[in-house]
């Protein structure tokens, strides 16, 4: 059966194919394969220059070269990689193989063949590859979703500033509110989460079989191989700030110490706090779920779209459901692999392999989700008749400020008084007022108590949400 949208077992390559597309360069096998052919490249030229007689600095044609076999590299050369690897049963080795086979007709390159791979173990190519994935898949798509979804929520938190709402703790009619402060909330919550997810760094080793340098040491034993190897690590990428000509890095942060693994600690951290965010961001479409089926929000209706297959009335919240439902998908998988990838048998097993293949799936359902995100938060259009008319019959919240006020004037039992005549009553703006013209306090506080409606008793939540 040919692979295509409908026949895809895995919904991001069927279904969702296209809200995918930035993604898949990067976290497919193919952008896998692409980062290994990097990283055997920029750790063959950084060879050539580190001094060895026996391997002279490449010319800058020979330079040229090899940059184009990574510029170039197309779904033709990874299914060339493939076929290779059919014969050898290895993949990393099949990209050895494939970038030698490229040598042919250059006689610069082929004499000095037996340096690609040289003293390289199979992590070493295939950890800072996975974190070549990670930095191009947190950097060029992640992050800048999550960006989109906070700037529409900072919008939306200014644009409603002022609009009054009642609050609901423990379900029950509690203080006032603005509809921006409570959306201002969460642009902190995710602003201070998107920090710690851009603050991993994203680490590497190229240290050899156990991470002592044994093969290195063993060619060239007065070498400083860890200089080197960090050199590589942590120059930076060609097309990078501060890069060198035909001297690529890897723009990585380099790791010193090691089994035959990275040991993962930083992707643990990464994916740690990818699936923090994305919890506040399932706390956010649950409310705002919330917030529909009470009539706080409408949504905007689009020409032909059916809500339901019976009720031609209902407009579904389908977005913030997606959004949770994909985004619970995507905790599931970061938290396996945070749990997951730290541990290793020794100083290796193989565990680790396969459930690293599946960074770009948990990746994959938290891009998904911030797309419905922003789908659904662009949908809203305030319902400000339900917001005060929901505030109009909740007069009992003001039994708050007025007990506050005795409190202050030195009112004996004044919680104990406001409790009496409000727990678990029909509260009505008349029995307020008729409580508050009796109260032994100055006049002047008396008519500001007057003066005070649900709707105007929301504090500094204007304030709050403004500064956001």
């Amino acid at each position: 059966m040919e692979l295509t949208p409908l026949t895809a077992v895995s919904p991001l390559d069927g279904r969702y194919a296209a809200k995918l597309s930035a993604l898949r360069p990067i976290m497919s096998e193919l952008g896998y394969m692409q980062r290994r052919v990097q990283v055997e490249l920029a750790w063959f030229i950084a060879l050539s220059d580190a001094g060895f007689s026996e391997f002279k600095p490449l010319s800058k044609a020979a330079r040229a070269y090899l940059a184009g076999l990574l510029r170039d590299f197309s779904p033709a050369d990874g299914q060339a990689i493939k076929d290779i690897e059919k014969t050898t049963n290895h993949d990393v080795k099949a990209v050895e193989y494939w970038i030698k086979s490229k040598f042919d007709g250059q006689p610069e390159l082929q004499a000095a063949a037996e340096f690609v791979h040289f003293a390289c173990t199979s992590e070493d190519i295939n950890n800072t590859s996975h974190a070549l994935q990670l930095k191009a898949g947190r950097d060029a798509v992640l992050l800048p979703q999550l960006d989109a979804v906070i700037a529409r929520l900072r919008e939306l938190a200014h644009a409603f500033a002022a609009v009054p709402m009642l609050s609901r703790t423990h379900g029950q009619t509690a203080s006032p509110t603005t509809v921006g402060k409570e959306l201002a909330n969460v642009v902190v919550r995710l602003q201070g989460a998107r920090a710690k997810i851009a603050a991993v760094p994203l680490m590497a080793k190229m240290n050899g079989a156990v991470g002592n340098y044994n093969a290195h040491l063993s060619a060239w034993p007065d070498f400083d191989w860890e200089a080197f190897s960090r050199r590589v690590v942590e120059s930076p990428a060609a097309g990078e700030p501060g890069a060198v000509d035909g001297r690529p890095g890897l723009g990585l942060t380099f790791q010193p110490y090691s089994i035959q693994i990275e040991p993962h600690d930083y992707m643990a951290e990464l994916f740690d706090a990818v699936a923090r965010t994305n919890t506040i961001l399932i706390d956010l479409a649950r409310d705002i779920w919330g917030y529909i089926s009470v009539g706080y929000f409408k949504q905007k209706t689009k020409a032909g779209e059916i809500g339901s297959s019976t009720m031609p009335h209902k407009v579904n919240p389908i977005d913030f459901e997606n959004a949770e439902g994909n985004l619970g998908l995507a905790n599931a998988l970061l938290r396996h692999l945070s749990e997951k990838l730290p541990i290793s048998r020794w100083q290796r097993d193989l565990t680790d392999s396969t459930v690293l293949r599946n960074m770009g799936v948990a990746l994959g359902y938290a891009v998904l989700a911030y797309q419905s995100l922003m789908t659904g938060l662009n949908k809203l259009e305030l319902n400000e008749a339900a917001l005060a008319a929901d505030l109009d019959s909740s007069w009992e919240v003001l039994a708050e400020p007025i007990q506050t006020v005795m409190r202050r004037f030195g009112v004996p039992g004044a919680y104990e008084k406001l409790k009496e005549v409000t727990r678990g009553q029909a509260v009505t703006r008349e029995a307020l007022h008729g409580l508050i013209r009796g109260l032994d306090i100055p006049q002047a506080e008396k008519d500001r108590l007057l003066a005070m409606t649900p709707g105007s008793y929301v504090g500094s939540a204007e304030a709050l949400a403004r500064r956001v």
